[in-house]
């Protein structure tokens, strides 16, 4: 089955990628082989990623795509697969994965969202950054340490107090 996805060569995207069992918290136990197998799809594979937040079971983020190119399924692909290769194969898998050969690590499918204009763009930095606040794991979404919002910070985009108290609504694939 061909899933029905925008793509727009050079385009914004916010992504949400879960982890297939959302109990677990390997992405935060092995943030630096989640880092490791981006930077590695990014050498062969080029996008910038704009703005993320790393949670335990799922991730959000927003990239920016070369160009000429709007091939982001093939980048998550890439990047789950190293990922997974890295850990020790004890996940529950089933039979349909079984009879495929993948792991359980990942939902296969992940939320994908164009970004239309500046004001999207802004309120899903916004919604990135205060993730980690809205599941409960912090008071002040800069006590976060996988987030991009230090950067956001330290660049004078983001004011060091900034709290995201304002009312974060819409579609972001959780």
């Amino acid at each position: 089955m061909r899933y029905r996805r925008s793509d727009v060569p050079g385009a914004s995207y916010f992504f949400t990628v879960n982890l297939a069992e959302r109990r677990k918290t390997l992405l935060v136990d092995y943030v630096d082989m989640l880092r490791e197998a981006m930077k590695k799809v990014k050498q062969n594979h080029p996008f910038c990623i704009d703005a993320i937040v790393i949670m335990p079971d799922h991730l959000h983020t927003i990239w920016t795509l070369p160009k000429d190119d709007a091939d982001f399924s093939k980048r998550w692909g890439l990047i789950k697969a190293m990922f997974s290769r890295c850990l020790e194969k004890t996940e529950r898998i089933s039979t349909s994965r079984l009879d495929k050969g993948e792991r359980g690590i990942w939902q296969r499918r992940f939320w994908e969202h164009l970004i239309r204009d500046d004001h999207d763009y802004e309120r899903h930095v916004d919604y990135i950054h205060y993730n980690p606040v809205k599941h409960g794991y912090v008071n002040r979404p800069t006590e976060w340490q996988y987030s991009s919002i230090h950067r956001f910070i330290e660049q004078g985009s983001i004011a060091p107090d900034w709290s995201g108290c304002n009312k974060i609504e819409g579609e972001y694939g959780e």
